[in-house]
Order: C-alpha cells, then structure tokens, then sequence
C-alpha cells in the first residue's frame, strides 16, 4: 500500500466558540444575535469555498444549531449533491436558543451530562438531522466521545460508521494554559485512526466482541513531540492552530508543510498508510481575528494549507476521503492487533530529539531517544479500564486514561533534590560509578521482522574510570503480545576481562493528573529462588531474589498487573516501594555483563481483575 489519507471536516456551527465572546464585546451575551449567525455562516461558506475550489470532498458535521438553520440545511444539500460531501453530525455546537431552553444549562460537552441527559440529546440531535435530511448520518463526533455514549448512538443509530472521538493529550497541559479553566481532560488516547473498544474509548478494540462498532478519529493531527513536551493546541495540522503558537514569520508558515510532511512520513512505519485530518470551525476565521493574527492572515493561511493538499494531490501522493468513506476504507486493510507507529522527530526546536510511539490493543508507549531509550510514557490498554465519565459518575471531568508512566506530569529522570519520577531505564555501574542511558542520547531506526516491529536505537558509549564501554538497546514489539522486548547489549568493552552491573528498571504509579492517587491498595512481589510480597504503605521498602524471574506490580484501582521478567541466570528481581515525598513503585532486574553479552528482559502488561 503505499496511501497518505487526507479528511477535511467542516462544520457550520452558528455559535462558534468564543465567537460570542469575541464579536460581542461591550454587549451582553445573547448567542442568538443575527450578526453573529450570519458572519459564522459566512465563514463556513468560505471554507468550504476554497475546499471545493482546490477539488476537494469535505465532511460537513452539522450542528445542532445548524439544523434550525434553513440555509446551512439548504447548502449541506446542495453542496452533497454537488460536490459529493458528506452530510454528518456533531456534538460540538450545541449552545444555541433552543438547546439552552430544554436543558436549562450552559454545559455543552456532550461527554459531560448524564447518561439520561447523553440519551436524550442525542435523541434531540439525531431526531432533527433526520426531519432535515430524511436519512441518519455516516459519521458523528466530539472532542471526546465515552465509550458508553458511542455505544448508545450505535445501537440506536446504526448507520453511523465513523466518529471523531478525542483530541489528542488534550488534558493537564492544555487546562493550564487556559487559565486552569478548559476542562477538557482526556490524555491517554491514540493519535491516527482506531477502533475503540466498547468498554474504553481511548484503548483500541482487541477483536471483534470488543469492538464499538465505529472506526474512530482523532480530532486535529497534532504533533507528536511537541504536543507532549508542551500544549498541543498550538502544534496541529489545523493552520489556525500554527498561527495561535505564533509559529510563523512575515505571513509563512513552513511548520505547517513540515507537520503535513512529517505525517506523510508515517507510511514508512504503518506498512504503507498514513492519516490526516483538517477540522476546522468558523470560529477560528473570525473576522476581527484570533490570537493576534488578523482576518487576512487567517483565511490565507487556510487557502495555503488546502492548496499544499491539493499539490500533493495533483503529484498523486493524497487521497481525500469523507468520514464514511474512510471508515470503510480503515476497516478494509486494518486487522484488530495491527499496532499505529510513529517515529517522530523534533521539527520546531532544532533540538534533534526523536520519539517513538507505539500504540495497539494492549498498551501505549514512547521511546524517547533523547534519553537513551527511556520509556516516558505507557498507558495499560489491556485492562481495557471501563471509565464513565459526566455527570453522576465518578469522572464528571477527567475521561483521560490512566498511566503508569507519564514523565511529564510525574517528573521523569531528574527530580529535585529527592524522590524519582516515572521512567524505564537502565543503570550501568562500574567500581562504584554508576550511569543511566536516560543521560546518553541517541537515535533510533525502525524495521520489521515478521509480526514484530523493531526499535533499534543507535550505540552510546560510557566512559567510566579505567573503562569504556560500547552499549546498544533494541526494543521489540510483537503484535498481539501485550509486551515489549528490551535488548541491552554490551558490543565492546576497552577491556574485555572485566565486568558490568546492570540494572534494568521501571519507576511507575498510576494517575491521570499531576496528583498523586492512594497507593496503599498496590501490592508488590518478586518470584526467583523465593517468592516475596509486599502491600505498598510508603515506607520504602525493598525485596528481592536471587535468580530472579520476576518483579511485579498489582494496581487494583486501574485492573492492572505490571511486570518485568527475564530468563537470564544469576539475575536478582526487586520491587521498592516510595515514600511520601516520593508515591511510586521500582521494579527492576539486575546482573552483570561481560564483553559481547546482553540482558534480556521483558516488560509486562495484563488485565487484573
């Protein structure tokens, strides 16, 4: 295959947001203004425009609002007719006059009300998409969608085939820099496009019993290194976005045909596909201009990114699909295990970093180069975590998944003056010197071999005293196995007589925030010559065992088990519990190594019940 995906989503929402905010200041609020209305609708007509000038196909998501409009009705059909768009339905606009006097709220996170309320809505949306079209749409979407709200609308509606389902780390990170007054917290999730599961939206569907029956995208195609180091709001294929990271220069904008160009490149690690989206609302080509940037600069920054599409088009690199098409498509050449890859590198800050991300079924990770092959981030898919969210649930706010490893909101490698962040790592030690490779940067190539996709990261060199050892890591991620293979190899030694330590360790918790969640239901133990247990009461305690096979962690609160083996001789397993200054859990495995020798070793996930 060799296929680079392209979906333009627009939506006439006749309320964008802060629209109301921004063109009426001075005033007080009334989001039925006939003067707010008509500039949306203008600037859904202007984006539309210049897809369809470009000979591009959109997905038009009808919003709530839209459907009490009689042109947007009008125009919808028209350009289907027309142009072949699709007709489909969002959740994003529903703050209008009518869905205020039922609902008697200004909420509009349709993942937010209650599951009574979820019905009704969608009933209410549904109802009227279909008394203005006379048929139920294809595809439908949010900024996040709960599994149990995409279950609802799949059985009630079984036409709908596609939905925009999350938005990428938009969680911790993007609330802060709103002012700590966007709560929108849903981390954890996929990147490209997925089959969520019907118990979790964010953890893919690892067959067909698990399966939601929808194929699900994310909204906005962010960038996957500096979304996570920072806010992913300024760093997406959405040109508005480049613009309000203020990511341009005398009206150019080359990140933006770098970000296109680097999701392009995702076909190397996906066997021949890559994905992206643009969705865009009215309200980001709001005429008195948004983020500093004016009107002019906002719409030509939109005509310049469709018309790079459509020059990638017209070289046959682009396919554009609508929603539905590309559901169909997705479910066509994508198995159930079939993992999404990412190697990602740095193409804003010159700093030469490189991510991986890995995502399937059982478990989200990335490897970040810039730390030797640390591992600073994984979330246990596996536990397949059934997670309500709204109003009435235990997660009224927070749909994020949780992790074990986060290094971001949980410090990673360097932490203060004591205590540990979350990380996976390796310590190499020599006459009492001692080094991580979260200090050896490095970069990293990607194979295959078979069903087994192959990290294998560029050899560091350590320099102790009166020694100099070569070292190379390999990371091997076999479809279907819910762990990952990690090769540390001694490839030379200055002297070949001697020996190194090694101690391959994982430092984890669990959460979804910056906030440390009760341990003390964490149990611990070891297996090798003997079996050892512990139950976590921050007292930074250790076990261990000789020829040790195993470490494990027990999460209950997040129906996880956590494990690294290996089946080396004369390893010693061991599980530290923290402290609490310092709430996490160490599993770790350590030996030595000669010249030419490699530790081996597992890293484990599973589904505890």
């Amino acid at each position: 295959m060799d296929k680079f995906i392209l979906n333009i989503v627009h939506r006439p929402e006749m309320v964008p947001e802060y629209a109301e905010k921004v063109t009426g200041q001075g005033k007080e609020e009334d989001i039925s203004r006939k003067g707010l209305l008509t500039e949306s609708l203008d600037i859904f007509k202007l984006q539309q425009q210049i897809a369809h000038e470009n000979g591009f196909k959109t997905t038009i998501q009808m919003t709530y609002s839209s459907l009490f409009n009689e042109e947007a009705v009008a125009l919808a059909k028209e350009h289907h007719e027309k142009y072949g768009d699709e007709i489909a339905l969002s959740f994003l606009g529903l703050p209008c006059k009518e869905f205020r006097e039922k609902y008697k709220t200004r909420d509009f996170c349709i993942w937010m009300f209650s599951m009574e309320d979820k019905k009704s809505i969608v009933d209410d949306v549904f109802g009227k998409f279909y008394e203005c079209f006379g048929f139920y749409p294809l595809s439908t979407g949010s900024y996040y969608m709960d599994a149990d709200l995409i279950r609802y609308i799949k059985e009630k509606y079984p036409a709908v085939k596609c939905a925009v389902a999350t938005c990428w780390e938009e969680g911790p990170k993007a609330y802060h820099t709103c002012n700590n007054s966007w709560y929108t917290l849903f981390d954890g999730g996929p990147w490209n496009p997925w089959i969520p599961s019907r118990q979790n939206t964010h953890a893919p569907a690892a067959n067909e019993e698990e399966d939601s029956g929808i194929v699900a995208i994310p909204h906005l195609s962010r960038d996957l290194l500096a979304c996570f180091d920072g806010n992913g709001s300024n760093f997406g294929t959405h040109p508005q976005n480049v613009l309000r990271g203020m990511i341009y220069k005398d009206g150019k904008y080359p990140y933006l045909y770098n970000l296109i160009d680097q999701y392009r490149s995702l076909k190397k690690y996906n066997r021949g596909y890559a994905y992206n989206m643009m969705f865009v609302g009215p309200g980001w080509m709001n005429k008195m201009g948004r983020w500093e940037a004016p009107y002019e600069l906002l719409v030509q920054s939109y005509r310049d990114g469709m018309a790079y599409y459509a020059e990638l088009r017209d070289r046959g690199e682009l396919d554009d699909m609508t929603m539905g098409e590309f559901a169909d498509f997705y479910r066509s050449c994508h198995t159930y295990r079939q993992p999404e890859c990412a190697l990602w590198k740095d193409i804003l800050y010159g700093s030469q970093k490189q991510y991986f991300w890995y995502a399937d079924p059982y478990l989200r990770t990335c490897v970040d180069m810039n730390q030797g092959g640390a591992l600073i981030d994984l979330r246990p898919y596996v536990a397949k975590l059934e997670w309500p969210v709204g109003i009435g649930t235990p997660h009224v706010q927070d749909a994020s998944y949780p992790f074990l490893i986060q290094s971001n909101y949980r410090a990673g490698f360097f932490t203060h003056y004591a205590g540990e962040g979350t990380v996976k790592s390796c310590k190499f030690s020599y006459n009492g010197e001692e080094v991580d490779l979260c200090l050896c940067r490095t970069k990293a190539r990607f194979s295959e071999e078979g069903n087994t996709r192959v990290l294998t990261l560029d050899p560091v060199e350590i320099e102790f005293s009166g020694l100099t050892v070569r070292l190379q890591t390999v990371f091997e991620f076999e479809e279907g196995s819910s762990r990952i293979k990690i090769r540390r190899k001694v490839l030379n030694m200055s002297d070949p007589t001697r020996k190194i330590s090694f101690d391959e360790y994982m430092t984890a918790c669990y959460g979804t925030t910056e906030y440390p969640e009760d341990m003390t239901e964490v149990r611990l133990s070891v297996c090798g010559d003997d079996e050892k247990e512990l139950r976590y009461a921050y007292r930074d305690r250790c076990i261990s065992s000789e020829n040790g096979k195993s470490a494990k962690a027990l999460i209950p609160a997040i129906h996880t088990m956590a494990s690294v083996t290996t089946k080396m001789k004369n390893a010693q397993s061991y599980a530290r519990e923290g402290y609490a200054f310092s709430p996490m859990f160490t599993l770790g495995l350590r030996g030595t190594l000669g010249d030419g020798e490699e530790a081996v070793s597992w890293l484990n996930l599973e589904k505890a019940d």
